[in-house]
């Protein structure tokens, strides 16, 4: 009668880590929600609106790996709060700018906070619970960016196109100073991850299995956010969705993203995290291949959505569990360099959808995106490969 008990026993810290990533992620997503309202506030194209959401993932994606050094031997109670803390204060400053030359390069400033605290927390899981349930651990900690998607962009979009962006920027910032007050009352002191050294670095960089997941990571953010960076706008170009109509829009993707990650951490310990990315990443290739049905209506696109929402946030937990359990030891830096690879691809992704709407191509960004997400299975195929022979 012990054993089950056991097994749904997680630490209090989890929660609070998971409400962490909540507000991270809702913070991340903020831009993207609002994207149509910063353009006409603003009095910029949705090109240049989309440029905040790829300046703040090459700052994410470069700082991952460097603050993991930098943070190596803090106390992550203290580094936790902080990063939530600068969070509060840089999006609060956010949603004063009184324009998009002062908005951009706070926008950078503002996103350090996700460039430390989602790789740290996932460093910091193993730590907290035993090996056996690691896999389960990563995944709930990572339910956060899923609620997020169910409850932050929905809100967001919808404070956006009532309210205006700004207040959706205040709403983060609030939301931060509350969950840096409960991560210092729930996280554990003394909870360090081992430094990252010159050598285990070298290991990490040296290792096939290890640098092929992480590409992995790369292409199926970058495949998924030409198209994801540009929702608001390719939903009321093709459909006339604005306000309450994006909010509900969003909400649905991400009341299905919710229940993708809730399946992948019941399930990821007993199908394996390759077999995982293999079928969240299909999922998603699956909606892309059937994008243009979208455009018949309102219920058709929600329909066409449903498998992508179901892989979306899964596939990234299913990768963070995939890389801790190939390497414990490495975990501080490859799940650094899995963020940085999350985030890089969200640039990239951003940064080519712009230019194609720029060029009039918006109704053809889901073709880019299913070739980069078959790469990505390509890829993850062959790691898997990789790491059998290892």
């Amino acid at each position: 009668m012990t054993h089950p008990r056991t097994k749904t026993a997680l630490p209090r810290a989890l929660w609070a880590l998971m409400l962490g990533n909540f507000v991270i992620g809702t913070g991340v997503m903020v831009v993207p929600g609002t994207l149509n309202d910063i353009s006409a506030s603003l009095n910029v194209s949705i090109p240049q609106a989309g440029q905040l959401i790829t300046a703040a993932a090459i700052l994410m994606g470069l700082g991952a790996p460097a603050f993991a050094t930098l943070v190596a031997g803090w106390d992550r109670r203290r580094l936790l709060t902080l990063s939530l803390l600068w969070y509060a204060l840089l999006t609060g400053v956010c949603a004063l700018a009184p324009s998009y030359a002062v908005l951009l390069p706070l926008r950078v400033l503002a996103v350090i906070a996700p460039a430390i605290f989602t790789p740290q927390a996932a460093a910091s899981v193993g730590l907290l619970v035993p090996p056996a349930q690691r896999g389960r651990a990563i995944t709930f900690v990572f339910l956060g960016w899923s609620v997020a998607s169910v409850m932050g962009m929905p809100l967001s979009a919808w404070i956006g196109g009532t309210l205006g962006w700004r207040w959706a920027f205040g709403l983060v910032a609030l939301m931060a100073l509350v969950s840096a007050g409960w991560v210092w009352r729930d996280m554990p002191d003394g909870i360090r991850p081992a430094a990252l050294t010159r050598a285990a670095w070298q290991q990490t960089l040296g290792s096939a299995p290890l640098m092929l997941a992480v590409g992995v990571t790369l292409l199926s953010a970058f495949g998924q956010f030409t198209l994801f960076s540009y929702f608001a706008p390719y939903f009321l170009q093709t459909l006339g969705l604005g306000g309450a109509a994006l909010s509900l829009m969003f909400l649905w993707f991400g009341a299905f993203g919710l229940a993708g990650n809730i399946g992948l951490t019941r399930w990821v310990d007993r199908l394996g995290a390759p077999r995982a990315v293999l079928f969240t990443l299909g999922a998603i290739a699956l909606s892309l291949l059937l994008w243009p049905l979208g455009r018949l209506g309102l219920w058709q696109q929600a329909l066409v959505l449903v498998p992508w929402a179901l892989g979306c946030f899964a596939v990234n937990s299913a990768q963070q569990a995939r890389l801790v359990h190939l390497s414990p030891a490495l975990a501080p830096a490859t799940v650094a360099l899995n963020t940085s690879a999350m985030y890089g691809g969200q640039a990239l992704g951003a940064a080519l959808g712009g230019a194609l709407i720029a060029q009039g191509q918006m109704l053809r960004l889901h073709e880019v995106g299913i070739i980069v997400l078959l790469l990505a299975m390509a890829l993850s195929a062959w790691a898997t490969q990789r790491q059998n022979r290892s």
